[in-house]
């Protein structure tokens, strides 16, 4: 069995927004499996690869014309190679607003969003690919490896720690050196991989740029204009507080996760699966990778949801809170079993502060239960099978 061709998650997801719109995007970061995720589920396409000069090329030179001649069932791959690509392909939608004609994929890009739902606004849907979930391991060799080494694909086709490590260091130098400035992105690479190891010491806190600048020693600006990117690119997630019409001061500042876990641990100095059982940000990193699995399978399932978490100046704090339209579902995040009223305690009051009738409690307990009033406690089995249910 070859990790690359296990079937994800997002593959229903695909076929949904075909129906819906005339062309979907599928973006994401470099490696994370969009292509071979787009030829296994679109065998009958025409698939278009413009890192190859020999696809780049003829559509370059006349785009109007390749869209006349293949007017549908067609996926083009490393879209924002070619951005000229989005306004032709807008008047080649017009002409037929059938749905289901046309695939584009895009690595990570910060233009990229901005260009394509500029011009094919209410024509294309948009699907995020990420690494493998958890959700999506479950069952095959690779499952216990998944919160070590996190989700990319080409990882587990590898074996032994060493090999594992060489191919993360690989992937964080080409992503600096190479695929930055491919995306028009000046930006110096030893001061971007400092910050970006600074975070791992304070993943799952509050952001403090401040801190961050002055240890770089530039300026809060810049250091902004960093996150930005790595952000964009999908290499971390600023999770955002939650504010209601409620009498409480709320914080204000983000929280800031890795969000694979693999890059997340190696670039803090683990090499092994070992070196987590004593690392000290072990809870901080399960609750990244709880927070990418149940953002994943929200975003399967639900219609545009939202994530946020939820902390009062006073300290009352719940992990992650995800929103549907007016629906809210609260979660706190545990490493570890046992869930006593002291572990809920933050979960509640922001529960009566927000008139919630439902909360979970995600932690390696053995077996779902409830405790007290609208409280259930989720086993992080039982997510990473996906067997869960929102209620919205």
């Amino acid at each position: 069995m070859n990790a690359d061709y296990l079937r994800r998650a997002q593959g229903a997801r695909l076929v949904r927004l075909l129906r819906t719109f005339p062309a979907v995007l599928v973006y994401g970061p470099r490696q994370s499996g969009k292509s071979t995720f787009v030829r296994r589920e679109l065998t009958a396409w025409r698939h278009v690869d413009l890192e190859r000069p020999a696809d780049l090329a003829p559509l370059a030179a006349d785009l109007e014309g390749f869209f006349d001649a293949h007017p549908r069932r067609v996926a083009i791959d490393e879209v924002q190679r070619l951005p000229d690509v989005f306004p032709v392909l807008r008047h080649a939608i017009d002409r037929s607003r059938a749905n289901g004609r046309f695939v584009l994929l895009g690595s990570a890009s910060p233009p990229l969003l901005r260009t394509a739902s500029e011009t094919l606004a209410g024509r294309m849907g948009l699907l995020e690919l990420t690494p493998f979930r958890a959700v999506e391991l479950t069952g095959t060799p690779w499952a216990r490896d998944r919160w070590f080494w996190g989700g990319y694909p080409r990882i587990h086709r590898l074996r032994g720690a060493t090999a594992h490590g060489e191919w993360l260091d690989s992937y964080v130098s080409t992503f600096l050196e190479r695929d930055l400035p491919a995306l028009g992105l000046s930006l110096p690479p030893a001061r971007l991989r400092s910050l970006w190891t600074m975070l791992t010491h304070v993943h799952g806190n509050l952001l403090n740029v401040s801190d961050l600048a002055r240890s770089l020693a530039v300026s809060v600006h810049t250091v902004n204009g960093h996150l930005d990117v790595l952000e964009s690119t999908f290499m971390i997630r600023r999770l955002h507080p939650y504010f209601a019409n409620v009498q409480k001061r709320m914080t204000k500042s983000a929280k800031v996760y890795i969000r694979d876990t693999g890059l997340l641990h190696f670039l803090a100095g683990l090499r092994d699966r070992s070196d987590l059982d004593t690392w000290s940000r072990r809870g901080s990193s399960f609750e990244g990778l709880v927070i990418e699995e149940l953002a994943g399978l929200a975003a399967d399932r639900l219609v545009r949801p939202e994530v946020y978490f939820w902390r009062t100046q006073a300290g009352a704090e719940v992990d992650l809170l995800i929103v549907s339209g007016r629906k809210i579902l609260p979660i706190e995040i545990k490493l570890g079993a046992a869930v006593d009223q002291y572990a809920v305690a933050g979960l509640r009051q922001c529960m009566k502060d927000l008139s919630l009738k439902r909360g979970w409690v995600v932690c390696t307990a053995g077996e779902r239960r409830t405790i007290g009033r609208g409280i259930e406690v989720v086993p992080w089995d039982t997510v990473q099978r996906g067997a869960v249910d929102f209620g919205f």
